[in-house]
């Protein structure tokens, strides 16, 4: 069978409650955040913002900004769907992990997407002026490239540090993955769609979800590990 070995039992109190408190505690901070810091995002531009933008102005060079629109596709709505789908499928029916691991990764994006698009209804921040050729139909606090890049790319990241691969190919992997989520969200400033706190609110919020999903995930198979050794 399919999922021989994979109970609903083996989802502890401890794991659900980290989930559903979880979710539920990051979206309420990172609502009170905004509204304690909407009038400064509105009002104000942090000058960290506009150096963000004078380093771009300062570094840029020709064939730069193809280079960017590039790697800002692969943080891009259409790429995380369709190749968390792939990975989805590969984790619940041909993966040697346990079929447990699949369900959290589709929780992680499920839910980041979900907080993204959630936290976003609630800030009303423009998009920036830098570029002048970009018009989002969405607030611009936070970057959804970058809260989404972080946790498809650090549950992956996940993925190899399990697997049975020989450490130097782990860390050459995680090493590749960690820069292509960090470029992302850089590009996002380079082409101005994007502020450099929006990028900086991204990640971390991202970085919070994943760890309690990559948390209560560990938990659940050590209560699956733990039933099965007792059987």
């Amino acid at each position: 069978m399919l999922f021989s070995g994979t109970k609903i039992s083996d989802l502890s109190v401890t794991s659900v409650l980290l989930i559903l408190v979880g979710f539920l505690s990051l979206g309420i901070s990172i609502y009170y955040f905004i509204d304690l810091t909407h009038s400064i995002l509105q009002k104000e531009k942090f000058a960290i913002d506009q150096q963000a933008f004078n380093l771009v102005r300062a570094t840029s060079f020709g064939g730069a900004e193809p280079l960017a629109k590039a790697i800002s596709k692969a943080g891009s709505v259409i790429f995380m769907v369709i190749v968390s789908l792939i990975l989805a499928v590969y984790l619940l029916f041909f993966s040697p992990f346990s079929r447990w691991v699949g369900v959290y990764f589709i929780l992680a994006m499920g839910g980041v997407s979900g907080l993204t698009a959630g936290l976003k209804s609630f800030s009303s921040r423009a998009r920036p002026e830098f570029k002048g050729n970009y018009h989002g139909a969405t607030s611009s606090f936070p970057s959804g490239h970058a809260s989404g890049a972080l946790v498809f790319y650090g549950f992956i990241i996940y993925l190899f540090a399990i697997s049975k691969l020989e450490p130097k190919w782990k860390w050459g992997i995680n090493i590749v993955l960690s820069l292509i989520a960090m470029l992302i969200g850089i590009s996002r400033v380079y082409l101005g769609v994007h502020f450099f706190t929006d990028v900086v609110a991204g990640y971390l919020f991202g970085i919070a979800w994943l760890l309690i999903c990559l948390t209560s995930l560990e938990v659940t198979l050590w209560h699956q590990r733990r039933r099965q050794r007792l059987s």
